[in-house]
């Protein structure tokens, strides 16, 4: 794993998702949050009871693609607890995005539950207007019946698709 241990003051978040595939919702919530934190750590979580459309292969390029040039972005994979990863990483904060009330509602009881279990925060971005209506799964549907999905994605997916 390349993530050095934390520097004196070091503000990191983890980004955590399965990023199946990156959309312009996450790219734009990746690109502010470099702004609040020293560095970002986009962490493409592994669950082998779910089925992806792309290989996590294909999403950790796409990801590592789309922020070659970002040194305040690290792409990473992980397994089992997020917090438990946080800690592994010295990240202080979960970074997440909202883009309707139900996400804030879902991602609120992951966060208290995440306050109760350990000291990691979470700061929550609300996505952009022009972006609050993409996910990953509209965007796999969009691929599944031949749409133009090109406009949901940044470049690394319609370069690498």
């Amino acid at each position: 794993m390349l993530i050095e241990t934390k520097k004196q003051n070091m503000r990191r978040a983890l980004f955590p998702g399965s990023f199946d595939p990156i959309t312009l919702g996450h790219y734009d919530i990746i690109r502010r949050g470099i702004k609040l934190f020293d560095e970002v750590i986009v962490a493409i979580g592994v669950n082998s009871e779910k089925k992806y459309m792309f290989s996590l292969e294909e999403r950790k390029r796409f990801l590592e693609d789309t922020f070659k040039d970002e040194p305040k972005v690290k792409i990473v994979t992980y397994k089992g607890l997020t917090i438990d990863f946080c800690k592994v990483v010295d990240a202080q904060f979960i970074l997440r995005g909202l883009r309707n009330p139900a996400d804030f509602e879902f991602e609120k009881a992951i966060a208290h539950t995440n306050r109760k279990l350990s000291k990691i925060e979470t700061v929550f971005l609300l996505t952009a207007a022009r972006t609050s209506y993409i996910s990953s799964s509209i965007v796999r549907e969009v691929i599944r019946n031949n749409g133009d999905y090109t406009v949901l994605v940044p470049d690394s997916v319609r370069t690498n698709n």
